[in-house]
């Protein structure tokens, strides 16, 4: 058993032009007959048409490579913070990581280089967790859509919010949710066609606002008619001091 090296010109027709790529391969090849041994020193037998057939054992050019180390050497987001060791598919760390700059091969010298930087006084990461600004991102360009009665009496709470923060797929605790300073009261209509925000506390470090509307629900001839991507419509302030800090916060599209 034995390997060959190939180089395999490839011709790829451009237009009046062709352009010649080589592409190299490794097939790992097993002779089905072995040729017979000669005695030390004498001349080998002639070898027969046989003794040049091959059976193929590997291909490495469609066999699976093995996964690749790189230690991050800055803050990626969504991914983890600079020294953290991570294990790819061989494509996602050259094109994701290593091209861009973002990350070292994990060898011996770049490992011990960051055990070295680990004994060292750490700088504060930005963000509490290599999630955290993606959650901004995506709170921040949320519309939220708290649907309250329109026929029995209510007092907006934070656990109605919280309630719509899971519908729309967020789960935030109420303790993470500082509610606006004025006091929301229905059944009230003047209400359908404004908006407010609270802010949500993320791993109690970081803020983003949230951007709120009140929707009245009832049932039968009393239910309000459905407006169709009502959250990409800009509406009025409930309250006027948040009127410019909601002017700043993109509308979810």
């Amino acid at each position: 058993m034995f390997g060959i090296r190939t180089a395999l010109s490839k011709t790829i027709a451009n237009g009046p032009n062709l352009l010649h790529q080589q592409t190299r391969n490794t097939f790992i090849l097993k002779r089905r007959w072995p040729p017979p041994l000669h005695k030390q020193g004498g001349k080998p037998g002639k070898m027969k048409a046989r003794h040049f057939v091959y059976d193929l054992i590997e291909d490495t050019s469609v066999s699976k490579k093995q996964d690749v180390q790189v230690i991050l050497n800055q803050f990626v987001e969504g991914v983890g913070n600079a020294g953290d060791l991570l294990t790819l598919r061989p494509t996602i760390a050259y094109r994701d990581f290593l091209m861009p700059g973002l990350a070292v091969y994990a060898s011996p010298e770049n490992i011990s280089k960051f055990k070295v930087e680990e004994n060292k006084p750490k700088v504060e990461s930005e963000f509490s967790s290599p999630y955290a600004q993606r959650t901004m991102g995506c709170l921040s360009r949320l519309v939220l859509q708290i649907t309250m009665s329109k026929t029995n009496p209510w007092t907006l709470e934070p656990w109605h919010v919280k309630t719509s923060f899971r519908k729309a797929g967020f789960v935030v605790p109420e303790h993470a949710i500082t509610m606006p300073p004025v006091k929301i009261s229905g059944p009230n209509l003047e209400l359908q066609e404004k908006e407010f925000y609270v802010t949500v506390k993320i791993n109690n470090k970081e803020q983003v606002n949230v951007r709120c509307r009140i929707h009245h629900w009832a049932t039968g001839l009393e239910r309000l008619a459905w407006q169709k991507e009502h959250w990409k419509k800009p509406m009025e302030a409930l309250i006027p001091e948040q009127a410019a800090v909601l002017e700043s916060m993109p509308l979810q599209q």
